[in-house]
């Protein structure tokens, strides 16, 4: 009987975690670039309660008896599907659509996000740096920030394929900058560590990140300038596995009460 307890009470666990991702989905709704998450669960030991083995005729009986020790999560993955492209006024904003990841640079430590929502930011030399929202600085493919003359007000625009920079100088013409936005992709970008703020850092499980620009067999993102990408998230699925991780919490609180009035009935014929 204690079984029974016990297993429904890791299940509960469990779908206790499945609400709070799917929490965490809806509150990001609106979130640029947010990745939905999905809770992944595995079975615990089981128990043998009665081995393969032979009887009186020498007959043997083909399978033993295993009774499961409950569940509990495996993993909290990723859903890197596009998001939508949202249309927006600042020539800053960029989309990835593809599978790239920008770098940035937040003191000596280098992050990826698929966040767009960049600004302008002054540096020591009076030059303008591209950086992200929180102030860190957005990479180009030398690992170097991106900077354009303080005296640019316009035209600014990135090439879509290459990432290339380039500025509108007052006579109308365009100075290419010699800067290429850096986009990165990852073996398995489902094992990048989330380190919030919309950053992502590499882990064993990503594996090292792979630079589109001179990685052979990489299809390489492209670059949407006045866009960004807006959250995956689908609200109606979101409530949907919401009443169903509601439902098996219920189902795992009714098996823990049917367990207890067990007990209590077994308790009583002594009585």
């Amino acid at each position: 009987m204690m079984r029974s307890l016990w297993s429904a009470a890791s299940g509960m666990k469990g779908q206790q975690v499945s609400v709070d991702t799917i929490a965490n989905n809806l509150a990001n709704v609106n979130t640029t670039a947010y990745k939905s998450q999905s809770t992944q669960f595995k079975t615990l030991l089981y128990q043998t309660m009665q081995s393969t083995s032979t009887n009186a005729q020498g007959e043997t009986k083909p399978t033993s008896a295993q009774i499961g020790l409950g569940t509990r999560v495996a993993s909290l993955n990723s859903n890197f599907t596009q998001g939508a492209q949202l249309a927006n006024d600042s020539p800053t904003a960029m989309c990835i659509t593809g599978n790239g990841f920008f770098a940035v640079q937040d003191g000596e430590e280098t992050h990826y996000t698929r966040n767009g929502n960049f600004n302008w930011a002054l540096n020591e030399g009076g030059n303008k740096v591209l950086t992200t929202a929180e102030g860190y600085k957005v990479l180009d493919q030398g690992g170097r920030e991106i900077t354009v003359p303080n005296a640019v007000e316009k035209g600014f625009t990135v090439n879509p394929e290459t990432g290339a920079i380039s500025y509108q100088n007052p006579d109308g013409t365009y100075t290419n900058t010699g800067q290429n936005i850096a986009l990165y992709q990852f073996t398995n970008r489902v094992g990048l560590e989330k380190i919030g703020e919309n950053l992502y850092d590499e882990s064993d499980a990503s594996g090292e990140p792979l630079p589109e620009w001179n990685t052979q067999g990489v299809i390489r993102s492209q670059i949407v300038q006045n866009y960004l990408e807006g959250s995956n998230v689908n609200v109606a699925d979101e409530m949907v596995n919401l009443i169903i991780s509601q439902r098996a919490y219920e189902m795992n609180s009714k098996a823990i009460t049917t367990s207890d009035t067990m007990l209590e009935q077994a308790n009583n014929l002594k009585r």
